[in-house]
């Protein structure tokens, strides 16, 4: 599979997800094929924010699926199939992150040395982006996610709660004080660009 680009969310039918589990269970493989083509750029969105590595973010998918088929039998078909299988995925992804611990390095993209931009500009960008991965790192690793997610992803505080298995309530104050120490950590870099 392919997730090269994976965009904002998609809606789709959750009522429609336990129609297909069951038809799954019943033998046709076709109906997860749907299943995944449903949630399989979501999925990558998430692999990506969490692994920050197109390559493992597509490997955790791919792996993610073939988990959730083999655990099918476990799922609930009343409930969406999207949070449990996210579940799933920030579970193994949070797992590969703590066994890998290693340095991880900003991957060029493809159109840096096309010259887009001039060399002054993309150094600020770069500076901007470095910071702001500071800031990140700066968070505990559930105010990061949550952050990302609400923000970045627009998944809504019930749908985080359900995903990483904590309380709505508990989204709400993380993702406040996530905003909050983010402000903090970034309030230099908000004086500099006044003062330029």
């Amino acid at each position: 599979m392919e997730w090269a680009r994976a965009g904002r969310r998609t809606t789709t039918d959750p009522s429609s997800d336990g129609q297909l589990v069951d038809r799954v269970l019943q033998g046709e493989i076709a109906a997860f094929d749907e299943l995944a083509l449903r949630y399989e750029r979501r999925a990558y969105a998430l692999a990506y924010r969490l692994l920050r590595h197109r390559e493992d973010a597509e490997d955790l998918v791919q792996e993610c699926f073939m988990t959730a088929l083999d655990k099918l039998d476990t799922f609930q078909t009343s409930r969406q199939f999207g949070p449990w299988f996210f579940r799933i995925l920030i579970n193994r992804g949070l797992n590969q992150i703590a066994s890998r611990r290693r340095r991880e390095t900003d991957v060029l993209s493809e159109d840096t040395a096309g010259g887009g931009e001039s060399p002054e500009r993309a150094a600020e960008r770069a500076e901007l982006r470095v910071r702001v991965a500071e800031a990140l790192a700066g968070l505990s690793e559930r105010q990061r996610l949550v952050l990302q997610f609400h923000e970045l992803d627009g998944y809504s505080s019930a749908e985080v709660a359900e995903m990483l298995d904590i309380a709505q309530p508990t989204v709400r104050w993380t993702l406040h004080i996530a905003r909050k120490r983010l402000r903090e950590i970034l309030a230099p870099l908000r004086e500099e660009d006044g003062n330029g």
